[in-house]
């Protein structure tokens, strides 16, 4: 289907050119003043200049062309010049009709050219637990993968792990202090390793920590611990034995700590993975003229004559030879390209992280790593603050563990569904579905107090604001789900057919009904436009004014108590419509919503 505002713009183009003007003149936007109408075109304005004629001219007899057209209720020529614009409510209620006969895409074409797109999100490091500065990466790359899914697109998701490097000479060296006598410290050991890991994922969670302050302190630590990175990257079975160990270890426990932010990966692939292609890589970039050596390290220069501020050169490897994430992000695009060739590849990271992307995509641009048909993206975003505007910290200064936050919310939700229940109706939710929906609920508004935010900027984490059931909140948007849900439970349970309610929907009798049926149909335009800029708060945005138009509708109407039994399928179709497409939304955003709150 096309987009509303587009057939406007084709009705109003046709009269600009049939009125003897340029077609550019026709382009119609949302009104900024609804309360005198729905849509406006000001062409009539830029036109007078190039026509030499007063505007009202103009507009006056664009306006006369379109007075009987059956997708407008009134077009009016307003001095000095503009068309306001009111939408007929037949032709609305049949472009409803429409959209919930397109099945699960509501009116939304799929992508004709479907894209490979890799995004790059998570990137937590194995042997820690996750802490809040993992959420705003996992959040938000999921929901860009889930818009670029129902938009048709082949999406590949990547959590990127944090497996290679100093990390795991320290973990392997605290280890052996700890457990000197297993076998994966006998360098003379040929037989096969026990499968089983030597330690829980709590004794690996305080080994890293403990190790990383020894290191700090105790230089021959120190040493020790780059020793066995080095060996560990040179192929030393009993440590390559013990990574294994404790990928599968760490892997095991985020995947159930992501599983409760309803986060999920196609790859598990780590640093490690694209270790192989790294001299391969570097050998290239030497034998072609790209790297050359600089302070002792080889680098590959990538600023551009254009460039208004430095840009230094791409380190490839340092004086020592050894690798950097610059290399590894290289070498990863060299594995994604030959295992995914995507069309575009998406990164999650702080905006902090910004000219490490620029040096490593004109790196791999100018190395040919990627073809410049491949697109590469960073979606830089801003930090997670506390109510005091600096970075989101325990209350005794210390980073909080993400789990020990989601429980917090959990617990907070719980509350507010209990007291809700006290207060308002008693829906007899027993003990297990109450900590059930309070965990659905939570989980809305976390995600929603996130992606509310655009991206790039900071936001503050408010847990109060955020689990509140009014003002623009993940809660609020489930309730407003939830009463829908209820007034169909309801109709079915005195006998109502939702499934044959088909094309039931009729002419708007109210303001609004009619500006329900106008949020709904911006449905296409918002998905398409969060997609194009990889921006999930448009979508929460566009859902935050759904909720408010059928609130409306809701306290301005009598749905169920209506005689008029088509009447009421007309209520009762839209309902379901709107209940779809905010379900629609809230999943391309990582949430779903209850049955009762």
């Amino acid at each position: 289907m096309k987009k509303l505002i587009n057939l406007i713009s084709e009705e109003v183009t046709k009269a600009f050119v049939s009125a003897g003007y340029d077609e550019k003149y026709g382009k119609v936007t949302l009104s900024n003043r609804p309360d005198l109408c729905e849509f406006q075109c000001n062409g009539a304005m830029a036109a007078a200049k190039e026509y030499k004629c007063a505007p009202f001219m103009i507009s006056d007899k664009v306006a006369a062309l379109l007075e009987s057209d059956e997708m407008f209720e009134s077009v009016e020529s307003v001095k000095p010049g503009f068309l306001n614009i009111k939408m007929d409510t037949a032709f609305l209620a049949k472009y409803m009709n429409d959209m919930k006969a397109d099945e699960g895409r509501y009116g939304l074409e799929k992508a004709k050219k479907p894209l490979t797109i890799v995004v790059d999100y998570g990137g937590p490091n194995v042997a820690k637990p996750l802490h809040v500065g993992h959420l705003r990466s996992a959040v938000i790359g999921e929901s860009v993968k889930r818009i670029a899914k129902f938009m048709g697109h082949n999406v590949i998701g990547d959590v990127h792990l944090g497996d290679w490097g100093l990390q795991m000479g320290l973990i392997i060296t605290e280890l052996r202090e700890r457990k000197p006598d297993l076998v994966y410290f006998d360098e003379s050991y040929t037989g096969e390793y026990p499968k089983e890991a030597p330690f829980t994922i709590s004794e690996l969670e305080d080994i890293y920590p403990t190790a990383s302050g020894k290191s700090k302190e105790d230089e021959s630590f120190k040493e020790a611990a780059l020793l066995a990175t080095k060996e560990l990257q040179g192929g030393r079975r009993g440590y390559q034995a013990l990574l294994s160990h404790i990928m599968n270890v760490s892997v095991t426990d985020l995947k159930r700590n992501y599983e409760n932010l309803n986060v999920h990966f196609e790859l598990w692939k780590g640093e490690s993975d694209a270790q192989p292609y790294v001299p391969e890589m570097v050998e290239m970039m030497k034998e072609k003229g790209f790297a050359h050596m600089s302070e002792g390290a080889l680098v590959v220069d990538v600023k551009e004559d254009t460039d208004t501020k430095e840009i230094p050169p791409c380190i490839i490897l340092k004086s020592d030879g050894a690798s950097l994430y610059s290399t590894t992000d290289l070498a990863t695009l060299v594995m994604r390209m030959k295992e995914n060739n995507p069309d575009r590849v998406i990164y999650l990271a702080d905006a902090r992280q910004s000219m490490h992307f620029i040096q490593v995509f004109r790196c791999a641009r100018k190395t040919g790593i990627v073809p410049d048909t491949t697109e590469l993206v960073h979606i830089g975003f801003g930090t997670m603050n506390g109510k005091d505007g600096k970075p989101f910290k325990t209350r005794d200064g210390g980073v909080m563990r993400l789990e020990y936050l989601l429980k917090e919310i959990d617990d907070e939700m719980l509350n507010k569904i209990k007291e809700n229940q006290k207060e308002k109706e008693n829906l007899n939710i027993d003990e297990a579905e109450a900590k059930q929906t309070a965990k659905t609920v939570a989980l809305a508004a976390v995600k929603y107090g996130d992606l509310s935010n655009q991206a790039s900027k900071d936001y503050v984490f408010d847990i109060d604001r955020f689990t509140s059931f009014e003002g623009n909140t993940g809660p609020y948007i489930l309730y407003t789900i939830v009463r829908i849900k209820s007034i169909l439970s309801k109709y079915e349970a005195k006998g109502g057919d939702i499934s044959a309610l088909k094309d039931a929907i009729m002419p708007a009798v109210n303001a609004g009904q009619k500006n329900l049926m106008l949020s709904l149909a911006k449905f296409n335009a918002t998905i398409e436009s969060a997609y194009e800029e990889s921006a999930p708060h448009k979508i929460c945005a566009y859902i935050y004014e759904l909720a408010n138009a059928f609130n409306g509708f809701y306290h301005d109407t009598k749905i169920l108590s209506e005689e008029n039994e088509e009447l009421k399928k007309s209520y009762i179709s839209l309902l379901v419509l709107t209940k779809e497409i905010l379900e629609a939304c809230i999943d391309m955003l990582g949430f779903s919503a209850p049955d009762r709150m």
